[in-house]
């Protein structure tokens, strides 16, 4: 066979050696029963400091310590505080006693004074008026001087302003305080009901509690150091949730639906298998980590995911590396599952 025969029959058995091998790959073989995905345990950490400044008393958690949410950590030295919400205590009990005061009214007594000195007043018209005109009688006989008829003149007019005044003092006994006086009175109990509020809220501010279950990651204060919201006291590391950080290129995008459930498993426990589910798909697309990256994927598109694992013994860490399987062929299930569910 010469060399150009050679030639062409390479070529063709080129040709189809490679459709047979794609026909082979893209309907000979069956669909991958289930997607495995590489990523790392990743816990949220939450840093606890306390809603005041003060000097720390007490620590009462130290690393490595599993806490309960609601549990008492570290307390800060309180007196100060404790004083204040004593003052304030006592400032809005005087504030509801002058309220108090002013919505009871005048007392019995005072209206009976007030009505007293009215009569006096009256009586006191009466007689002025009285003297009034029998000096004038007599400066008309010719009895008396001109100038001692003008003096009870005078006389009687006074009483007679001295009684408009005592009936609106009684008046003013009988209508009680003002309505503006009473809302005045209001509005400070008020302020003193907030502000006693306001120093019973730091006073429970010097008390730091757990806002969630987990481990005390960083113990970064202690006694004696001076606290502030800028400065954290202690870091804690969340039993729960804790998922998987993984990436899962384009053309397996279309595979995966929140809520499908998945089997995780670590080199660190062999053999091991811990339940999860699917709890998030990221809604954009970026470039492979350089943490998982390689050289044939580090230009390659791919998408982060989330998946939540149930993990009872506290045996998965942060940054442990892990594998993800998820069959493929199961329907989706509710996206608020939870690990108390089998």
């Amino acid at each position: 066979m010469n060399r150009k025969t050679i030639i062409p029959l390479a070529f063709i058995v080129a040709v189809v050696a490679g459709g047979a091998s794609y026909w082979a790959r893209h309907n000979g073989e069956p669909a991958p029963a289930a997607l495995t995905l590489y990523g790392n345990v990743d816990i949220r950490q939450v840093q606890l400091a306390f809603n005041g400044s003060e000097r720390i008393e007490q620590m009462l958690a130290t690393e490595g310590e599993r806490v309960k949410k609601g549990q008492l950590l570290a307390r800060l030295d309180s007196q100060r505080l404790a004083q204040s919400v004593d003052m304030q205590q006592a400032q809005l009990a005087g504030q509801q006693q002058v309220l108090a005061r002013l919505l009871a009214g005048n007392r019995p007594e005072e209206i009976g004074k007030a009505q007293a000195d009215a009569e006096a007043a009256s009586v006191d018209a009466t007689n002025a008026e009285r003297t009034y005109q029998r000096a004038k009688a007599l400066v008309a006989q010719q009895f008396v001087a001109q100038q001692q008829a003008d003096n009870a003149r005078a006389a009687a007019d006074g009483a007679q302003a001295k009684l408009k005044a005592a009936r609106e003092t009684l008046r003013l006994a009988v209508l009680g305080p003002r309505k503006e006086d009473i809302a005045a009175a209001r509005a400070a109990v008020q302020v003193s009901q907030a502000a006693l509020a306001l120093a019973r809220k730091q006073l429970a501010d010097a008390s730091l509690y757990a806002p969630a279950d987990g481990t005390i990651q960083d113990r970064i204060l202690e006694p004696g150091d001076m606290a502030s919201p800028q400065r954290p006291v202690y870091t804690l590391a969340l039993t729960d949730p804790v998922w998987v950080r993984a990436y899962v290129p384009g053309p397996d995008l279309g595979k995966l639906k929140p809520g499908m459930r998945a089997e995780i498993s670590t080199d660190s426990y062999p053999g091991k298998h811990y339940r999860g589910w699917l709890g998030y798909i990221s809604p954009s697309a970026e470039f492979t980590p350089k943490a998982v990256e390689t050289t044939e994927v580090r230009t390659s598109l791919v998408y982060q995911v989330r998946v939540f694992v149930c993990n009872p013994q506290n045996e998965l860490r942060l940054g442990m590396p892990a594998t993800v399987n998820i069959a493929l062929s199961q329907p989706a299930s509710s996206e608020t599952e939870h690990c108390r569910n089998p």
